[in-house]
């Protein structure tokens, strides 16, 4: 057997609903601007040509639950709460049912963003990676079986900093449906069990500072919550 220089941290993986194993995380996939109303608040108009993707890197997941520290370079965080979608088998060049049939489970995400850093970038049009691959951005919910979470509709997405409301929003808000995304991002990767796809947030996304504490949720799901504390 091959050994290693050094150990490196065990990867995150989310439990299940109903199921003794967890879901081992390989990829996150993030869909930008999937609500009109964050697009508008963010300065653009909806754009109905194709999704576009950004990444997180699996190091940067976090359980819910968890206290993390203000993160370093930015003087601008923010909270966007997201539904997840958790792929459960290999799709490529998806139709539309096989985008359908990849979709094994659902749970709860906020991509935590250094929107001052994200915003510099793409100003100079460079990529997002500061702004968003930030550690323990990707905070993550118990997942639930996508059968027993039943069809996408007015389940009703929300998000509250300290108890007052932030985000409140409904699914059925989506611009890009599950299906068309899973459809759209499988033209350019080969999709596995152990990708994970946030698919974008509502309107209402804004600053946190230490001390705060974020929860949220999406009606049928296990809930969020964070807590930010000073910086290290």
């Amino acid at each position: 057997m091959t050994s290693t220089l050094f150990d490196l941290p065990k990867p995150v993986t989310l439990p299940v609903k109903g199921e003794t194993e967890d879901y081992p995380i390989h990829r996150i996939f993030c869909v930008g601007r999937n609500y009109a109303a964050h697009a508008a608040e963010m300065g653009f108009e909806v754009d109905r040509e194709a999704p576009f993707y950004f990444t997180k890197s699996p190091a940067s997941a976090v359980l819910t639950g968890a206290s993390v520290p203000y993160p370093p370079g930015t003087k601008n965080y923010h909270h966007e709460m997201e539904l997840v979608i958790a792929i459960g088998k290999p799709v490529f060049r998806a139709s539309k049912e096989a985008a359908k049939a990849a979709i094994w489970a659902y749970g709860c995400g906020l991509d935590m963003t250094r929107r001052d850093l994200q915003i510099a970038s793409r100003e100079k049009q460079r990529p997002w990676d500061l702004g968003k691959d930030v550690e323990q951005s990707a905070v993550l919910s118990r997942l639930t079986r996508a059968e027993e979470f039943g069809e996408i509709g007015p389940q009703r997405i929300h998000l509250e900093v300290n108890g007052a409301v932030k985000q409140d929003a409904t699914l059925n808000e989506l611009i890009w449906k599950l299906d068309e995304i899973v459809m759209d991002l499988s033209k350019f990767y080969h999709l596995v069990p152990g990708d994970l796809i946030m698919t974008g947030t509502p309107a209402g996304v804004g600053p946190v500072t230490a001390g705060d504490k974020i929860t949220g949720g999406i009606d049928g799901l296990d809930p969020i919550e964070l807590t930010i504390t000073a910086a290290e």
